[in-house]
């Protein structure tokens, strides 16, 4: 005789579920249409039709933990196929959501970040951080004066770095400690479907695993297998090389001030100026495209954590080209102004990210290489 479990339905999880956007979960009837017409679904334990099976009864412990759900790179085709209109999706893209939410400490802040009556405050935050430092400092000059116009003359490159290094580390450690729980509950997840059959994690081949699959990540080769919003590739691709450039660009600025002792402003004919700003065009025109193609799928579901993003995204790299140009133009008063606004944009990047749906970045990136490292094909 069969063993017999009781199913405890955990209905708190579900109607977070769909507050972030899987509201549609119920409709499933488990035809597993989605998970035969998901390009780039495993063979074995396809998803996402049993993600849809726990969801609608409530078994949290069986998704949080789920590397599946970051394996789903959310193309719409099982939506589009699906004939009762459950949005399979939508349902993984709102479980990611909880899923950072679980795994980012402070709680606390994790719901503010995808709280919108909690913006405000948000944005406030750095205002207030850099305004009282630097006050306190006296690294703050509201008056900075000078023929030529340099940022640095208004926020001290010490005041930036003195508040947006211990930022950057505290984004480190959130997703430190969220991977090293997340990884353990993959692999117990895995272990417990029967995804893998190696019993414990070798980190050296884990490792491995990780730069194995670097290449697909910068070729989008998983965005290109998709084919109801393949289109949303290309913008993608853009919104993350953008990001990759200006990364580049501020880890060689700040190792050229500190190590060469070298200031700025830089002349444009630097081939880092050159990089700085092709990346900041290339994430203001994905932002721009990802935010057109969003509001052109009307059967879509659009929630707040995408259009936060999106915006932050786009933010950013409207107020850094402003902040260069305005610099140039030789208009100090709105180049300063943008530049601050610029500078609590970056600061909520690095704050913020570990708990947005920019994780992904990170949590995704973990999975696949989980996927690699499982030799689940």
């Amino acid at each position: 005789m069969a063993d017999s479990y009781l199913v405890e339905p955990d209905i708190g999880f579900i109607n977070e579920v769909v507050k972030l956007g899987g509201q549609d979960v119920k409709k499933c009837f488990q035809c597993a249409t989605c998970a035969v017409a998901c390009p780039i679904s495993p063979d074995t334990k396809p998803f996402p039709r049993k993600e849809m099976l726990a969801t609608s009864w409530g078994l949290k412990d069986r998704l949080i933990g789920n590397g599946d759900i970051w394996l789903c790179h959310n193309c719409g085709d099982c939506s589009t196929l699906c004939p009762r209109g459950a949005k399979p999706g939508d349902v993984i893209s709102a479980l990611r959501a909880y899923a950072v939410s679980e795994y980012a400490k402070p709680k606390a802040l994790a719901k503010a970040v995808n709280d919108p009556k909690k913006l405000p405050i948000l944005a406030a935050i750095p205002a207030v951080i850099f305004l009282v430092v630097g006050l306190i400092t006296g690294l703050l000059n509201f008056s900075p004066g000078g023929d030529e116009i340099v940022h640095a003359h208004f926020f001290s490159t010490w005041l930036v770095d003195l508040i947006m290094l211990p930022t950057a580390a505290f984004a480190v450690a959130v997703f430190a400690n969220g991977l090293k729980n997340f990884i353990a509950d993959m692999h117990a997840n895995a272990l417990l479907e029967g995804k893998t059959d190696k019993q414990k994690i070798d980190a050296g081949g884990f490792i491995q695993a990780l730069i194995k699959v670097i290449p697909t990540i910068f070729k989008h080769n998983r965005f290109n297998e998709c084919g109801e919003n393949k289109a949303r590739g290309t913008a993608h691709m853009m919104v993350f090389y953008g990001f990759l450039g200006l990364f580049i660009v501020t880890n060689t600025f700040f190792i050229v001030l500190y190590v060469f002792k070298i200031h700025g402003p830089y002349s444009q004919l630097n081939p880092v100026k050159w990089l700085a700003n092709v990346a900041g065009v290339s994430l203001v025109i994905g932002s721009l495209l990802l935010m057109k193609e969003r509001a052109s799928k009307k059967d879509q579901v659009s929630t707040y954590k995408d259009w936060f993003l999106l915006w932050l995204a786009l933010g950013l790299g409207l107020t850094g080209l402003l902040a260069e140009t305005s610099r140039l133009a030789g208009m100090a008063g709105f180049s300063y102004f943008i530049y601050f606004v610029h500078l609590m944009l970056v600061w909520s990047l690095f704050a913020y990210t570990p708990f947005s749906k920019l994780a992904h970045l990170v949590y995704r990136t973990v999975a696949m290489a989980y996927q690699e490292y499982s030799g689940r094909k």
